[in-house]
């Protein structure tokens, strides 16, 4: 069957009657005697919009009937059958689908006819679309070719025409239509021809527009090299408007965080790297030799402590914890390191050293406090935290554990 829809795709509203209306998961499923929204088909997904008061988001072809889903949890029907209805199609959602659907028929068969590369297959997306081609790679002069072929037939308002034919036609089987791309097998009935004038003809159960002009412009994005497959991503109509607004918007932001214009960002970019770079190396110079200093502070004092706290915040690649570990000789004091952040993410790492009674004691609560996950075996525990504001807690409780037996110190970097 041919929908309403296909018929004429700018048909935004549409009058009918209730064939069907039966519950299912979570809602109805309902069949009407025609519709003007789209199920879902010839990789074009289907159509949102309202059948009366109610809104429709997922439409499906079962054999020559659309099946609509209207979400419900009410026991009543929100339909009876032969009732008349009125449809109405989410048009902004409509044309942005039937514009990239007849982009990827024109992008499809200038890549077919001027470079001999067939479409395997093709995906539209929320963002950005894609065909996959039967090539191991597509250059940029080759990609600059074929949009702007597509683009001047665009200019040129080429006519789009559907024609639809009987399953027996004989025109079907002549040098004029092009093998089907992706028709479902379960099709029946009557088959649409949608021919791009002078460029090509396809069978095809879309959606599309009357002439090219209103595609107003396609942009090629770049090519994605998989294992067997080569993905050509690309824009179509508003859409290519929508990434220039966002591209201009980023570019306007970067002008103010650069101080500099589009012309000079990429240098700019590069010099700041370089900045961001040499401060890291500093950076972890000095905490290199501060842990060596703190280390051996604490080793050199005339009574070691029971127990050792410090908290740091220079990040998860710190080298801090090591060294100091590796610098300072204190075997029956308590060691409790972490580092991260404890008014961001919360997200960070601890290390424990001591004695194993101690470690064995006090380990797994500190876990348990900081929503971490790690282990420890004899003077040592590691974990990775989830929540070191929560760092008082066990300081708290390392404080209260040791309050018996000696004094302690903690410090805060």
């Amino acid at each position: 069957m041919v929908f309403k829809c296909q018929e004429d795709s700018f048909l935004r509203e549409f009058k009918t009657k209730v064939v069907l209306c039966e519950k299912s998961k979570g809602g109805y499923n309902v069949v009407f005697e025609d519709t003007v929204l789209f199920p879902e088909g010839g990789g074009q997904p289907c159509d949102y919009g309202q059948v009366g008061d109610q809104e429709v988001k997922s439409v499906i072809r079962k054999g020559s009937q659309a099946v609509h889903f209207i979400e419900s949890n009410a026991e009543t029907a929100p339909f009876t059958a032969g009732e008349e209805v009125l449809q109405r199609v989410d048009w902004g959602r409509r044309f942005d689908h039937m514009t990239q659907h007849s982009g990827q028929h024109l992008i499809t068969a200038i890549f077919d006819r001027d470079l001999k590369y067939n479409t395997k297959s093709w995906w539209l997306g929320s963002e950005s679309s894609y065909i996959d081609l039967d090539t191991n790679d597509v250059t940029p002069e080759q990609l600059e070719t074929v949009e702007k072929i597509c683009n001047e037939l665009i200019a040129d308002c080429t006519p789009v025409r559907v024609k639809v034919y009987e399953a027996d036609d004989p025109a079907l089987k002549s040098d004029v239509t092009r093998a089907t791309r992706g028709l479902p097998d379960d099709v029946a009935g009557p088959l649409r021809v949608v021919t791009i004038e002078n460029v090509e003809s396809n069978m095809c159960c879309g959606t599309h527009v009357r002439n090219l002009g209103q595609l107003q412009a396609i942009k090629l994005l770049g090519v994605d090299k998989a294992k067997n497959k080569c993905l050509v991503h690309f824009l179509v109509g508003t859409r290519v408007l929508r990434k220039l607004t966002d591209c201009y918007s980023r570019e306007v932001q970067l002008n103010g965080l650069l101080n500099g214009g589009p012309a000079s960002h990429i240098d700019l970019v590069k010099k700041l790297q370089s900045t961001v770079r040499s401060t890291q190396r500093i950076t972890k110079k000095l905490s290199n030799e501060l842990a060596t200093v703190e280390a051996e502070k604490l080793s050199q004092l005339p009574e070691p402590p029971k127990y050792f706290m410090q908290h740091r915040c220079d990040g998860p690649d710190s080298d801090f914890i090591n060294i100091f570990l590796r610098t300072a000789k204190l075997p029956e004091c308590f060691v409790f390191l972490t580092n991260g952040e404890t008014d961001n993410t919360g997200k960070g790492q601890i290390v424990l050293q001591g004695k194993p009674e101690d470690i064995a004691e006090l380990g797994p609560k500190i876990c348990t406090i900081l929503e971490g996950k790690g282990n420890g075996k004899g003077t040592r525990f590691n974990a990775k935290v989830n929540k070191l504001k929560n760092l008082p807690l066990c300081e708290k409780l390392v404080s209260d554990y040791f309050s018996l037996i000696g004094n302690g110190v903690n410090v805060e970097n």
